[in-house]
């Protein structure tokens, strides 16, 4: 195959849906690994309400009592300090979700370690989709609707987040160097850590799936 045909083939693997989990290509030609199977929670642990996570039809499905579920797997050895983050993610009306960073594994309460990347279209929580929660918050709705697919994309580089919605940037933070977390979350403070999916309450329903890291020097 000639050079012009590898390129094509590899920009078709681009396009297939799905291909961010399933395609070796991808994965070596961009630094992107998958981080979900789209089958199961292998490499994923779930604290207090297991149940409340279930993997069905190439998604992470969030629906139950509060409960996180944090990345444990192989890649990075679940550490990350500087990478992108992308996952695509659907609210049901009402709901409220999170993903968190630089976090580790807690049995039980919400994660003390890392900072939380806000799900929330529609619930009553003013604090909306992609804000950095409790540190800086987006009150307004940020091109994400429910029963709609969006990609969320978390940029960690040195003491700089920025937080995309569908390629859109809502957060840009750089943390101060006197920074000693917000009141009541002195752990968000930029460290490393593992990733994990919020489950908020019974009464969310949250999507996840194309669930992908890109480690960064």
């Amino acid at each position: 195959m000639t050079r012009y045909g590898v390129l094509l083939l590899v920009c078709a693997c681009v396009l297939m849906a799905g291909c961010q989990t399933t395609c070796p290509i991808c994965s070596k030609l961009t630094g992107w690994k998958p981080l979900f199977d789209g089958k199961s929670l292998d490499g994923w642990r779930a604290s207090e309400n297991e149940g409340t996570f279930t993997a069905r039809d190439g998604m992470i499905i969030a629906h139950g009592p509060r409960s996180h579920l944090f990345y444990v797997g192989p890649v990075n050895n679940a550490n990350f300090t500087n990478f992108e983050f992308k996952a695509d993610v659907m609210t049901e009306t009402g709901a409220n979700s999170g993903i968190y960073f630089h976090t580790e594994y807690q049995d039980k309460d919400w994660p003390a370690k890392g900072f939380e990347v806000q799900v929330n279209n529609t619930h009553t929580d003013l604090k909306k989709t992609a804000g950095l929660y409790n540190v800086k918050d987006s009150n307004h709705q940020s091109r994400a609707f429910d029963y709609e697919w969006f990609t969320e994309h978390i940029i960690v580089q040195g003491k700089n987040v920025t937080i995309k919605v569908n390629g859109h940037t809502v957060v840009k933070w750089t943390q101060p160097e006197d920074w000693k977390g917000p009141q009541g979350n002195p752990g968000r403070i930029l460290s490393s850590g593992t990733f994990a999916l919020q489950g908020h309450d019974p009464d969310s329903v949250v999507y996840y799936k194309n669930i992908m890291v890109k480690p960064l020097p």
